[in-house]
């Protein structure tokens, strides 16, 4: 199709490559967005959505997961140059240097981070943090207590879990949950890498057994999820 100065353009790419798995549910669909209407639990949802960013790099799924949650409890921010006099977290101002004792930005850079690395980062901030790992949990515990966190303002939930085993390619990935709804047991994970698959709702029990693998970057322990309020 011609553009306004008349030179023939091809449609961009579509953003999202992979092909979405049967048993997940696009939230991008009519069914997807009809679930989030009837969640019961969704307080996480808007405040998550009006911060959401793309992952920088394919290592940076948890740096991202803790870019929005800290805009999304507006927390104290560093000022951004760019944007002085503005305030606001973003992926580079996020890590500092209590993170880089964590873990360093290079080595999150080339290979991500751990579930306990991840709530060692959000303990150095005004947090209050709870890591579980799946093999110390139950999926009637992960649902319970991740249903109670959507329900309540200002409290968020974030997993570590295996794509493989919820079918999506391929390794370990960090995302926030945003909603749950009780009638088809799904939680809505709003996937930080946005140019590879879209926010998906996905069966409580398939979320946990994928929680419930070895992380090679921590192989004595299961993934999990981590619970994060204001402190």
């Amino acid at each position: 199709m011609p553009n306004r100065a008349g030179i023939e353009t091809r449609p961009p790419p579509p953003a999202i490559a992979l092909t979405k798995p049967a048993a997940l549910i696009d939230f991008l669909s009519d069914d997807g967005e009809r679930l989030l209407v009837e969640a019961e639990a969704r307080e996480a949802y808007f405040p998550l959505a009006s911060h959401f960013v793309t992952q920088e790099n394919r290592g940076f799924c948890g740096v991202a997961s803790m870019t929005m949650l800290l805009n999304a409890l507006e927390v104290s921010a560093p000022e951004v140059p760019e944007l002085s006099p503005y305030r606001t977290f973003t992926q580079a101002n996020v890590l500092d240097d209590r993170t880089e004792a964590v873990l360093p930005r290079e080595t999150i850079r080339r290979q991500g981070m751990s579930l306990d690395q991840l709530g060692a980062m959000l303990e150095t901030k005004p947090l209050a943090v709870k890591v579980r790992h799946a093999s110390e949990s139950t999926v009637g515990e992960f649902r319970a207590t991740a249903k109670d966190y959507l329900s309540r303002p200002d409290h968020f939930v974030l997993v570590n879990y295996l794509r493989a085993a919820i079918g999506q390619e391929s390794g370990g990935h960090l995302s926030p949950l945003a909603a749950y709804h009780g009638g088809c047991d799904r939680f809505l994970i709003l996937d930080t890498a946005r140019y590879k698959y879209p926010p998906v709702w996905v069966r409580a029990d398939d979320l946990f057994a994928a929680m419930n693998t070895r992380d090679a970057a921590s192989p004595a322990k299961t993934r999990g999820y981590v619970r994060v309020s204001r402190k």
